[in-house]
């Protein structure tokens, strides 16, 4: 063991803890051989469907060497997101917990920054990126590697102690440390998970068809929501929880301790006829900085109005 490795390794994960992050782990920068068959496998069934980025770049989602010359280490850490009051009603319309504060890529950002500052600061001119969903980055692969959980049967990252509602972001260095040891899969033979998506998405236990899932149609899909699809979203507008909702080990989810993450106060009391009838002016309020805004209020009226059709059907 290298004396000099560990102790910046104690270092970088109590300053993690300082930031806020909840959980910190380190694995080997390397080739991800095992991702390689299934990813390519992935995508030529085209489970990605009209996400075109997930084709680009192969060769670096699977190599982080690619993304910082010379890397040697991967630092994942997790930021929970469970909120205090869960806002998704039955009788309303729902946007998924992740989307209820400020859009996580720039709290992620920011606090995956800071961690890289400290470094120079205090261990050397270390070469090193921060990524937030912003790079060709397998973030589940690489928490899971560095023992911060297992993915699930739906294709979440879970943790022992806190279940799967937390974002995983990534500083990939040029710094040899102290790997971590992943961890067992505790999933067992529970499928709840599959036995609770609408659409049918996880096909299988551990592979999901993302061109299925209420996610997909209701943020990634810009053309129409297919008709087929009427009466299955449950009322998700923006996203879908379900997955992780039924998932025995979310009862260990405790409330985020993150400002950013709060819902705007507006959001708790929309109701159903308020959604129907949003205004750009009150899209723009409630969702400020927040990751709906990616669907823009156009998009949003989309998922609502495919909604109230579905409604109508039934």
């Amino acid at each position: 063991m290298n004396h000099e490795n560990l102790r910046y390794t104690l270092l970088i994960k109590q300053k993690a803890k300082e930031l806020g992050f909840d959980f910190c782990g380190i694995s080997k920068a390397e080739f991800l051989e095992e991702q390689a068959p299934r990813l390519e496998n992935w995508l030529k069934q085209n489970m990605h469907g009209e996400m075109a980025y997930m084709n680009n770049h192969f060769d670096k989602r699977l190599d982080p060497r690619l993304l910082v010359d010379d890397a040697k280490s991967v630092i994942s850490v997790l930021l929970n997101y469970f909120p205090k009051k869960d806002l998704a009603q039955e009788d309303s319309l729902k946007i998924s917990k992740y989307a209820y504060g400020t859009d996580y890529h720039f709290v992620l950002k920011d606090k995956l920054k800071s961690l890289l500052e400290f470094i120079h600061k205090e261990i050397g001119e270390i070469n090193g990126r921060a990524f937030v969903d912003s790079a060709p980055v397998m973030d589940k692969v690489w928490a899971e590697k560095s023992g911060l959980g297992w993915v699930g049967k739906h294709s979440n990252l879970i943790n022992k102690n806190m279940g799967s509602f937390f974002f995983i972001g990534e500083l990939i260095i040029d710094l040899e440390l102290e790997y971590d040891a992943p961890t067992k899969d505790y999933c067992g033979t529970c499928t709840r998970c599959i036995d609770a998506c609408p659409t049918d998405a996880i096909i299988n236990p551990y592979i999901v068809d993302g061109s299925k899932c209420i996610s997909y149609f209701t943020i990634e899909l810009k053309n129409e929501i297919p008709q087929e699809m009427h009466g299955k979203f449950d009322n998700w507008m923006f996203g879908c929880d379900i997955c992780q909702d039924v998932c025995p080990w979310n009862r260990f989810a405790s409330p985020h301790k993150t400002q950013a993450f709060e819902p705007h106060e507006d959001l708790e009391k929309m109701t159903k006829k308020e959604w129907l009838e949003i205004t750009e002016e009150t899209f723009n309020i409630i969702f400020k900085n927040s990751a709906v805004k990616r669907t823009k209020l156009k998009g949003l009226q989309r998922n609502i109005n495919f909604l109230q059709a579905s409604d109508k059907e039934s």
